[in-house]
């Protein structure tokens, strides 16, 4: 029997006059949820496996009157699915207009397909309400769901016209450290974001990310203000942390790096526990769930509006069986041996939820290098596992540095050469290819080691780059392009992905120049020889070679009002070595990336064939690694 329109209508308008539902986000999750089985850990959400989440998902229920939640986090500690809960809980029981901003456009993609699309597949309470984007019905599609009484739009911050357009009541803002300053003109998205909530007397704002860069940072901003704020005394959040019991005395405290130790307690790394800072008993990994599940939020400052709560959360807090203090320990110990800042960053940004500091000005005089020159000249001290190159192109000349490589990343300058001559002709690259193909003599090596990556500047001169490296893949040797960091993302040394220049004929590779830079910069302070340590050697690592590797200075610029850090270069100093050097360490992290190990050389015996130092399985180009 077909259905009464007025009826139907008259149940309509009644269910617009409910008010919203008591049930708190948390609730619903552990009612509601299903986790996919694409998940670390499918099947119904338990908000009792990361209890810190229960209040933060509470304070965006409609009861709560709190209007902003700003969350400084950790990586992998679950907070993406309190947004995902919030929008399943909107949708079932308290719909209206919701925006979800992530980074970019191609990461909000990702991300409905990915996590918000089996999100309403997945949840039975869901699924009938979403429209199908398969059929459109409801105007669904990948990032916009269609749902009585509202929507969802999925967008990325680089889309001003998304950020611009229509009122809305939710609003989710997640990685906002990875925003653009700008986006097409029109300001700071999160800022264009924001408008679109003025309307609503009762909204709901969330922001969340990881740190990134101190005095970049946006979610350090919005958590505990701008440091002219701070200077003032004034904080946009109660600066909320987590406080959790010791299983010996009980004292509450929250979870600080300084309390995690092994050499201590005679342990490796991978065993490190937690030491009670109020009665020194040792806390393991399998004890933290008992502390996560008796811990409880507390306000560490007072905030200047009461409608913004703020909450910190390291990866420290992470429940057993996720990554842990062990985890952490390790990669901790190999960052700091070596000196590799760019996985100290990490380790600070995304396990410890702090901003990485960088050293504004500082700059190395190029005579406290003179000290470290010895008396090795082109051959390869014992300690050198392998060999790579790094090559900077120039119109009048080609400038070569060959570095060798040792256990823990120790470096070994083993030649420098200038070959002068025009880079449009052939002669300069024979040369170049003669030099590479050189043996070096090794003391373990009877035959001596030759190049074993290199890595050629292809920002001048490119397609004459890139035909000389297209004809020696087999050899590892990559046509390389210089990309430096943005406001808010360090971009790695070495990409495995490359572009496709010159309508898809060659392969470029994306070197991060300053990420590089800041590693070289942390390793030429190292004074004793190991680990990171950089050897340079007579005759060709001289005072104008040491005043070209240290010609740049990291410099700081504000725009907008945020920090933004870059490598400054005086005008009319000279730093090929830098660059030579970028590229050689490159070159290394290709090799790293192909599973190679710094792994010590051994001598021969005298009865056994001569080994070469090429792998003899070659070089698979579909997986780019060794065979």
């Amino acid at each position: 029997m077909p259905s009464d329109p007025l009826a139907e209508c008259l149940k309509a308008y009644a269910a617009g006059l409910m008010p919203p539902s008591d049930m708190t986000v948390s609730a619903w999750a552990d009612k509601h949820r299903l986790l996919p089985t694409t998940s670390a850990e499918p099947g119904p959400w338990r908000t009792e496996r990361t209890p810190y989440l229960r209040e933060i998902m509470d304070r965006l229920s409609p009861q709560d009157p709190c209007e902003v939640v700003v969350i400084m986090k950790g990586a992998q500690l679950g907070l993406t699915s309190v947004a995902e809960n919030w929008m399943g809980h909107a949708i079932h029981l308290d719909p209206g207009p919701a925006l979800l901003v992530q980074p970019t456009w191609s990461t909000a993609r990702d991300y409905a397909r990915d996590r918000i699309n089996p999100l309403c597949s997945g949840t039975p309470a869901l699924r009938e309400l979403v429209g199908d984007q398969t059929s459109r019905r409801g105007g669904t599609t990948t990032t916009r769901k269609q749902f009585p009484g509202g929507f969802l739009v999925i967008t990325g911050a680089n889309s001003a016209a998304e950020l611009r357009s229509k009122a809305i009541r939710r609003l989710v803002l997640d990685e906002v450290d990875g925003y653009p300053a700008d986006v097409d003109g029109e300001g700071d998205p999160v800022a264009l974001a924001l408008k679109r909530t003025a309307t609503f007397s009762n909204r709901k704002v969330l922001i969340f990310s990881t740190p990134t860069v101190r005095g970049a940072s946006r979610i350090e901003a919005e958590f505990v203000g701008t440091p002219e704020q701070q200077q003032l005394g004034f904080s946009p959040t109660d600066q909320r942390k987590y406080f959790v019991p010791c299983p010996r005395c009980e004292a509450m405290q929250t979870l600080e790096w300084e309390h995690v130790v092994w050499s201590e307690l005679g342990r490796e790394p991978h065993d490190a526990a937690y030491v009670c800072p109020h009665c020194e008993g040792v806390i393991e990994q399998h004890e933290k769930d008992w502390m996560l599940q008796r811990g409880e939020w507390r306000p560490t400052t007072e905030s200047n509006n009461p409608k913004v709560t703020g909450y910190v959360i390291s990866g420290l807090y992470r429940p057993h069986g996720w990554r842990s203090w062990g985890d952490i320990a390790a990669d901790w110990v190999k960052a700091t041996r070596t000196k590799d800042t760019a996985l100290q960053r990490v380790l600070v940004n995304t396990d410890l939820a702090e901003t990485w500091d960088l050293a504004d000005g500082h700059s190395l005089d190029p005579s406290s290098l003179a000290w470290r020159v010895e008396d090795y000249g082109k051959t390869c001290p014992a300690g050198v596992c392998l060999v790579t190159a790094g090559v900077d192109v120039q119109g009048d000349r080609l400038e070569v540095e060959i570095v060798g490589w040792g256990v823990d990343e120790e470096s070994w300058s083993l030649d420098y050469r200038v070959i002068a001559g025009d880079p449009g002709g052939q002669e300069v690259w024979q040369l170049l290819d003669a030099l590479l193909l050189e043996r070096r003599p090794h003391p373990n090596v009877p035959e001596g080691v030759s190049v074993m990556a290199t890595c050629v500047d292809a920002g001048f001169m490119t397609q004459r780059v890139c035909e000389f490296t297209r004809e020696r893949r087999q050899r590892r040797v990559w046509a390389t392009k210089g990309v430096p960091n943005t406001a808010h993302s360090p971009h790695p040394i070495w990409n495995n992905r490359p572009g496709r220049p010159m309508n898809g004929k060659f392969d470029v590779y994306a070197v991060g120049v300053d990420t590089a830079k800041e590693l070289l910069n942390a390793r030429l302070q190292v004074e004793e020889a190991g680990p990171g340590y950089c050897h340079f050697s007579t005759p060709h690592n001289d005072d104008v070679y040491f005043a070209q590797l240290t010609a740049e200075r990291l410099r700081t610029r504000y725009r907008n009002g945020r920090a933004v850090h870059f490598w400054w270069k005086p005008n009319n100093r000279r730093n090929e070595a830098l660059d030579c050097r970028v590229y050689a360490t490159a070159a290394l992290k290709s090799l790293l990336a192909m599973g190679m190990r710094l792994s010590p050389i051994e001598p021969e015996a005298p009865h056994e064939p001569a080994r070469t130092r090429v792998p003899a399985r070659g070089f698979d180009f579909r997986t780019r690694r060794l065979r």
